[in-house]
């Protein structure tokens, strides 16, 4: 009987090994100019090293030949929103909640026709490959068939996405469409739980877009389903603390609108004025809040210790004008931070032109707060941290034995001004240091066109 062999990949590995903690990234960066990826028939790394060391058991396997290229572990996107996929560079005339009403409200309701969802479907799908992405933390539509072709394509493309309905229980006339009533919101939340959560590739999350689109009496609700689920494996997924325009922002007028001491308190059970108890915490492992640029102390402290994550999104925050998140405070605290594209206030779908502009905002910080991160750090926040705010680091995120084949195979050649720098910048003597000269060039450099092939559990996976 014919045993079904696996295929070597062959190419510059660079990878962040291990599990480590940000501050530990440049020690467990893992670089190996000709090295070998074995991907066994299970979609499993059966070997990540030297080529040379290619054990026997591999060595039979077929050979895909690389070099030139690299292999890097697949992009993960922990904040991006389906119902915006067509609007980025969308100019609102003001900041968030500006952009919100005049651009994203109308834009999001074009999803009511399932046509017109199922193609936004096909090409949020195509957008994430050719950018790279295997993993992704997806803001949903509020409409559920345009969430059925959501999980249909995703799961045809064969990527991984966690998604939730958007949900909204209040508004403004113009985000008059998007809005049901509460009994409504938990009972399409519960079915798109019963019918999606757990599968092979995709999972569910519950998703209000943010606490000025609900009540408290929906946060009871929500607080209510959560709990019947949180052992089930489900997500939570929002926004927190984006913009503090003075009064007028979304800072302020969430703590007016709920009387609470902070925003992070709404999410945390604690929504009733003054911040006493009213329902059940939907903060936890699982749970991922976006932004967080204006946290105090206090919240940063209690995210730290329920487990949760922040979705850095340093691209949408330039493009809202909301401020930048605070690099040194925020890892400080002990808090996972992962980056997002949040397309569409994000305008860039590549996850590592955001990286490239997290290292420009953080090296901008005034003062002591400004850091230039280590190109390692980049990388983790970029792979192994969306993993870890996913809760499947033990998955996917890098390229160890014995996870599943999550990788991106970049050829430099297909992109002239990534290979230009690559084979003609200035490297350093010591190996170290030009390691982290070519990664950081990489990152930086790096433009759809040279991601060359897209891998999800050692599957080709193709636009």
């Amino acid at each position: 009987m014919r045993t079904e062999l696996g295929v070597v990949h062959r190419a510059h590995l660079f990878h962040i090994g291990g599990a480590p903690t940000i501050d530990g990234a440049r020690e467990h960066l893992v670089s190996i100019p000709d090295g070998a990826l074995a991907v066994g028939p299970d979609g499993r790394i059966a070997y990540s090293g030297l080529f040379a060391e290619l054990p026997a058991a591999q060595s039979r396997w077929r050979i895909e030949d690389h070099r030139g290229g690299f292999i890097l572990p697949g992009f993960v996107d922990t904040h991006i929103h389906f119902p915006q996929t067509y609007a980025t560079d969308s100019y609102g005339g003001g900041q968030l909640l500006e952009w919100l009403e005049n651009c994203i409200f109308p834009a999001e309701a074009r999803y009511r026709d399932p046509a017109f969802a199922h193609r936004a479907a096909v090409d949020f799908c195509r957008r994430r490959i050719t950018a790279g992405t295997t993993a992704a933390m997806v803001f949903g539509s509020a409409f559920p068939d345009a969430q059925d072709a959501l999980f249909t394509e995703t799961e045809r493309f064969g990527l991984r996405m966690v998604s939730g309905r958007g949900i909204q229980t209040i508004g403004s006339a113009g985000a008059a469409d998007l809005v049901t009533d509460i009994d409504t919101a938990i009972e399409l939340c519960a079915a798109e739980i019963d019918r999606w959560h757990g599968r092979d590739l995709v999972d569910v999350a519950v998703v209000p877009r943010f606490s000025l689109s609900v009540t408290p009496d929906t946060f009871v609700a929500l607080g209510e389903l959560y709990d019947d689920v949180r052992g089930r494996g489900v997500y939570f997924h929002s926004h927190l603390n984006e913009n503090a325009r003075p009064g007028t922002g979304e800072v302020d007028a969430t703590r007016a609108a709920y009387g609470t001491d902070t925003y992070l308190d709404t999410y945390d059970g604690r929504f009733l004025p003054g911040s006493a108890r009213g329902g059940a915490s939907l903060l936890g492992r699982r749970s991922i809040l976006a932004h967080a640029v204006h946290c105090t102390d206090a919240e940063l402290a209690r995210i730290a210790q329920t487990g949760t994550s922040i979705a850095h999104c340093p691209t949408s925050q330039l493009f809202l004008g909301s401020g930048t998140m605070p690099w040194r405070r925020t890892v400080a605290a002990g808090v996972t931070v992962a980056l997002g594209t949040d397309v569409g206030a994000g305008d860039e779908w590549l996850i590592p032109q955001v990286a490239s502009d997290c290292f420009g905002v953080h090296m901008s910080e005034p003062g002591d707060a400004g850091v230039s991160l280590h190109p390692a750090e980049l990388l983790f926040t970029a792979t192994l941290a969306g993993a870890r705010a996913l809760d499947r680091e033990n998955t996917f995120g890098n390229l160890d034995v014995g996870k599943d084949a999550d990788f991106v195979v970049i050829d430099p050649q297909r992109w002239e001004p990534l290979a230009a720098t690559l084979e003609f910048g200035i490297r350093a003597d010591d190996t170290e240091t030009a390691t982290a000269q070519t990664l950081f060039a990489l990152i930086m450099g790096l433009r759809e066109p040279a991601i060359a092939e897209v891998f999800v559990k050692g599957r080709r996976v193709t636009a």
